[in-house]
């Protein structure tokens, strides 16, 4: 059951800096990061860049408890979320209370990058290289160690601050 069809806690539109009702219009996979300790973070302000080796490139909460497990762990793992997973991407992004903690009523598989869902079959193991600020974010560059492709179900994306489903 809803109470309200917007979140009402959302700034409203005409109150968001242009810049930011820019980013609002653009579409992004939703990627889950974690690591060791275990902490994770949902993400969707992230790049992956082709090339030998490849990276990850993602804009990150640098006061969030994922950023302080990853400066002592060095590595992460990136899982893609499909449109099932709604309700861990948002327990990860702190918009839904966590009873028993983030990692708890979920199935996870350790690797050594850090816990990644049981259920995901489409994750990457990264080796953390850098980050600086950068705007209102840490910028987090790193690289790809290793890469399980499973089946491309269809992603779960956010759009103008929602979830939505692409459709073939």
């Amino acid at each position: 059951m809803t109470i309200h069809s917007t979140d009402p806690f959302a700034t409203p539109e005409g109150d968001k800096s242009p810049v930011r009702r820019l980013r609002g219009r653009l579409a992004a996979p939703v990627t889950l990061w974690t690591t060791a300790g275990p902490a994770g973070l949902t993400v969707s302000s992230i790049m992956v860049a082709d090339g030998d080796p490849g990276r990850v490139l993602g804009l990150i909460d640098d006061e969030s408890d994922f950023w302080a497990a990853l400066e002592t762990s060095g590595r992460f793992a990136v899982s893609t979320l499909a449109p099932g997973d709604r309700q861990r991407a948002d327990r990860f992004a702190g918009l839904m209370p966590a009873p028993g903690g983030l990692f708890a009523g979920d199935d996870w598989t350790d690797t050594d990058y850090g816990p990644v869902p049981a259920d995901a079959d489409t994750w990457a193991g990264c080796r953390l290289e850098s980050s600086r600020v950068l705007g209102w974010a840490l910028l987090v560059e790193a690289v790809i160690e290793k890469v399980e492709a499973g089946p491309a179900p269809s992603p779960l994306l956010h759009y103008r601050g929602r979830y939505h489903v692409l459709r073939e």
